[in-house]
């Protein structure tokens, strides 16, 4: 008997039983409404879904811009730069904890941190000459649009520099609802975020697509399947994120959300 390759992919190195547990806690009401509200929708290839996804590190390389930027501040206050790769380790959290995380490196005084935080968003909004889009992610965006999926953005990057880069690369339009690191008083890990641009996009099922630790984090409290770009600002820790699968490349990832819907349908 002919085997579907779906089932090849679900199965991957992170069986369907995986997805599913993650899935099964109980959602706040929010996010239960917006996942079950819909009582009339198609399953396998041709469902509507909610695709949500991280910004830096999944869509987007914007760790040379960061670094720049980080680096502008330290020069302004005498301190010695930072290094791309101690860029891309302090990514993930939010410009509050990069800021925090560079001032420890370089041992700047406390009592300068909210001057440097604001001088780091000043100079990080236009921040997007180095940063580069991930080869495939804009065609995959094609895809899952023209298959008639809905689109989200879940980032810890603050609202004006994702405004900006979104702008600066014509990618705003893809994006149904997005939040960003001070939309709201939580970030991510916390599940609010995700469940915020989950309600917003009212559609089910829904898999988020990151790169980090934190994102596994996000999707794992959220109760989604999370589906993770493993090119991305992962900190050596891929062996411990949860995950329903994994690419490496962004012309394998549309392929892999439809094994995950396969799973869920």
């Amino acid at each position: 008997m002919s085997r579907n390759p779906l089932d090849t992919l679900c199965l991957g190195p992170f069986p369907c039983a995986v997805t599913r547990q993650i899935t099964e806690p109980p959602l706040a009401s929010p996010f239960r409404a917006a996942i079950e509200g819909q009582d009339a929708r198609q399953k396998g290839h041709g469902q509507m879904a909610a695709i949500i996804f991280d910004l830096d590190g999944t869509l987007i390389d914007a760790a040379p811009d960061i670094c720049t930027t980080a680096n502008t501040v330290l020069a302004e206050e005498g301190a010695a730069p930072i290094s791309l790769e101690e860029t891309k380790s302090f990514i993930g959290n939010g410009a509050r904890v990069f800021v925090e995380r560079m001032s420890k490196l370089r041992n700047l005084p406390e009592a300068g941190f909210e001057a440097r935080h604001r001088r780091f968003q000043q100079v990080y909004v236009e921040a997007h000459d180095h940063t580069v889009i991930y080869e495939g992610a804009v065609a995959a965006l094609d895809d899952l649009r023209a298959a008639g999926h809905r689109l989200g953005l879940c980032t810890n990057k603050p609202l004006l520099p994702t405004q900006s880069v979104l702008a600066h690369f014509e990618l705003g339009g893809y994006f149904d609802h997005v939040i960003a690191g001070d939309s709201l008083p939580q970030r991510k890990p916390d599940p609010a975020p995700l469940q915020a641009v989950v309600a917003a996009l009212g559609v089910s099922p829904v898999i988020y697509v990151g790169d980090s630790m934190t994102d596994a984090l996000t999707a794992k409290s959220a109760g989604v399947p999370f589906l993770l770009y493993t090119e991305g600002y992962n900190h050596g820790r891929l062996a411990e994120m949860e995950r329903a699968a994994t690419f490496s490349h962004h012309r394998d990832m549309v392929a892999q959300i439809q094994a995950i819907l396969a799973c869920e349908a």
